[in-house]
């Protein structure tokens, strides 16, 4: 029986982790979750993640690819409650897939999907999965910004300095604002996005919404390509990854 590929889909809390990714000195989700697959299937696993997220951010869907070998399909597909028992309560694997030897979780994504959550008032069950804003925004003015990022394509300007990506290129194909009865949440969905961008696209929302900047202001701010002139990157923890979409899933 040779190697396998599979994908994991599984979701977490963020709050107590330094990110997806595997880094010295810091846990993290990816971590976690190779060490709980090696223990289980009593081999290495490395997992490789549909992206990365940032310290605080959370998951409510995320997949990961990884290998098996000599070990039957179907004990790998029922997997998934001995893994989770291996996990900390704030990781959770859904299922497992099987997929092609060379599919890979990262470059054969489709659409990814973001949201960010707001509210406006002390709320001790909103703690690190919120942003608490105690100023009063115009959401339609920040809608109508928003519509604006439909309408561009280089996002330089909302991107993390020295990363190691080729382009700054993204088509985004939804970005608004939604009144909640507590507060607000952003959506927003492209074909793929750049370190930071979500929370630096929000931080320059928010700008407007407070009628510090104009929306004018938000297409010059785009066109500039200039990270300096773009608004802070909010707190993560009001960050959600929601959707990752495959051609073959």
């Amino acid at each position: 029986m040779s190697k396998k590929r599979y994908f994991i889909q599984i979701a977490y809390d963020g709050s107590l982790y330094h990110g997806w990714q595997i880094q010295p000195n810091a846990v993290t989700v990816q971590e976690l979750l190779d060490k709980a697959m090696s223990t289980f299937f009593r081999q290495d696993i490395e997992t490789l993640g549909c992206g990365r997220t940032d310290a605080g951010v959370h998951a409510t869907e995320f997949y990961a690819h990884f290998d098996v070998e000599n070990i039957a399909e179907e004990k790998v597909l029922a997997a998934v409650a001995g893994i989770n028992a291996m996990m900390p309560y704030q990781i959770a694997a859904k299922r497992i897939i099987p997929v092609a030897d060379d599919a890979h979780a990262r470059f054969d994504a489709t659409a990814r999907a973001y949201k960010y959550y707001i509210h406006f008032e002390k709320d001790p069950f909103k703690l690190n999965r919120s942003w608490l804003v105690k100023d009063k925004l115009d959401v339609d003015l920040m809608n109508q910004a928003a519509k604006e990022l439909l309408n561009y394509t280089d996002f330089s300007c909302f991107s993390k300095s020295n990363t190691q990506t080729f382009t700054n290129n993204c088509k985004i194909v939804k970005a608004e604002f939604e009144e909640l009865k507590d507060g607000l949440v952003f959506t927003i969905e492209a074909d793929r996005f750049l370190r930071n961008m979500v929370r630096a696209i929000v931080g320059t929302l928010v700008r407007i919404g407070k009628k510090e900047i104009t929306v004018q202001d938000f297409k010059n701010i785009i066109n500039s390509k200039n990270r300096s002139n773009a608004g802070q990157s909010v707190p993560a923890c009001g960050l959600y990854l929601v959707k990752v979409e495959y051609a073959y899933l």
